[in-house]
């Protein structure tokens, strides 16, 4: 019998994580991102330009006015910091005036899998 407790953690250690869904991510983009954010254009609206935003500087978009707490955060968007924003924008960066949270993981995964395949440099 102990065989099979032993082959059943070996398959759950070999069964890879679910991959994120940039299709679904930009579904739920432009479900709850889009009345504020642009990421097909390089245009600013309530939110700054999302278009790039993977590997760039935090508060880095011309023409955008940000909050100062966002502008001082130091900080650069990986995808762990944008998981970490959109989890809790002002738990992550106190004084930010994006109050948007996206609770479930799996949906901030396929939202940053979307804004990766949109940073990806030409």
């Amino acid at each position: 019998m102990r065989v099979l407790p032993s082959f059943l953690l070996l398959a759950a250690t070999v069964v890879p994580a679910a991959a994120a869904d940039a299709d679904h991510g930009k579904t739920l983009f432009q479900r709850q991102c889009a009345a504020c954010h642009q990421v097909a254009q390089p245009r600013n609206g309530v939110g700054p330009s999302l278009q790039g935003v993977v590997g760039r500087p935090a508060a880095s978009v011309q023409g955008f006015t940000y909050s100062p707490a966002l502008k001082g955060a130091g900080l650069q968007w990986t995808s762990t910091e944008i998981d970490a924003y959109l989890t809790n924008p002002t738990a992550k960066v106190p004084g930010t005036r994006m109050a948007v949270r996206v609770a479930s993981d799996a949906d901030r995964g396929d939202i940053i899998a979307f804004l990766q395949q949109n940073s990806s440099a030409p």
